[in-house]
């Protein structure tokens, strides 16, 4: 008998247990839950954490993420206004903000992302649908940050812009979040991943690039010509003057030698007739090595004054 009674407690402890556990939830701090009774939302949801209570076996507790959740869109190839194709591969972050509105709009989280995929990229190609390229690649109207001519060129090249391409992401982040109004999440931030050409329209826009370069180097190359041209007739001009200075100025020291010496051998030639001899010899040897060479030949009288010295340098 005491070891029924003991089989039949531990069997009500048991049940008790059982139904504890189907009546006990969790409840912790990045998750938010909906009660469910067959399939119906029973009341509101319940976001603050601890230990919560429900209708065993009738009531189902629903989990949903509190923190934020990711979207990473799908690459599409969209028309610009301009009629440019562009790759344009997008993501944004979302949170779950009703989840009562949530678990009966969306069911879970592949349906929320489903909805997403709907309302983004739609908004996503009618905005770069609406937008010339340029202000979906650029910001703000800006100076190039490099000088000269090079700047000069990019600053020329620098389209002006209206919106750019941070106010777009804000409008679509916008728009998405009233088409999702009645969801119950919200868009935290939208951002372009990645912006690039179509295939068939890549290849003319390094053409132009590459030509754009080719520019600024016929212009560099140009301007270097020109300096090159510049400093070289500074340098022939600078070459021809200092030449002629020092052409003067030897000149002018052969000329004040050429009388200093002319003054020495009229001095010496007025003193004494040795001297005067000396001087007509010194002369004379001057003007023999001025006028003979080894290919000269000379047809002189033998009492000429230039035979003189030659014919007592035979003696």
């Amino acid at each position: 008998m005491k070891k029924i009674n003991g089989i039949g407690l531990l069997a009500i402890l048991g049940i008790v247990g059982f139904i504890l556990m189907n009546s006990i939830f969790i409840v912790n701090e990045k998750e938010q839950v909906i009660i469910t009774q067959f399939g119906d939302p029973q009341g509101e949801a319940i976001t603050t954490p601890g230990l919560k209570f429900k209708t065993p076996f009738l009531e189902d507790a629903n989990y949903f993420e509190k923190r934020y959740l990711e979207w990473d869109g799908d690459p599409n190839q969209v028309p610009t206004k301009d009629k440019v194709f562009i790759f344009v591969d997008t993501y944004a972050r979302w949170q779950i903000t009703d989840p009562l509105k949530y678990f009966e709009r969306l069911g879970n989280e592949r349906g929320a992302l489903s909805r997403l995929d709907d309302i983004l990229d739609g908004e996503t190609r009618n905005a770069v649908a609406s937008h010339n390229l340029v202000e979906l690649i650029r910001s703000s109207n800006r100076e190039a940050a490099t000088e000269g001519v090079i700047a000069d060129i990019v600053n020329d090249s620098l389209e002006n812009i209206s919106v750019g391409r941070d106010k777009i992401q804000e409008e679509i982040q916008e728009l998405a979040n009233k088409r999702a109004e009645d969801l119950g999440i919200v868009v935290l931030d939208f951002r372009f991943k990645r912006i690039n050409y179509a295939e068939e329209v890549r290849r003319t826009v390094y053409d132009r690039m590459i030509s754009e370069r080719n520019r600024i180097a016929d212009k560099f190359r140009s301007e270097g010509q020109g300096e090159a041209s510049r400093i070289n007739g500074e340098k022939e001009r600078e070459l021809k003057r200092i030449q002629s200075e020092a052409f003067r100025e030897a000149e002018t020291i052969r000329g004040k030698a050429d009388a200093e010496a002319a003054s020495i051998y009229n001095s010496a030639y007025n003193k004494t007739r040795q001297a005067r001899e000396l001087y007509a010899f010194i002369k004379s040897m001057e003007a023999y090595s001025k006028t003979i060479d080894k290919e000269t030949s000379l047809i002189i009288s033998t009492d000429s004054e230039f035979y003189k010295y030659l014919n007592s340098i035979d003696n």
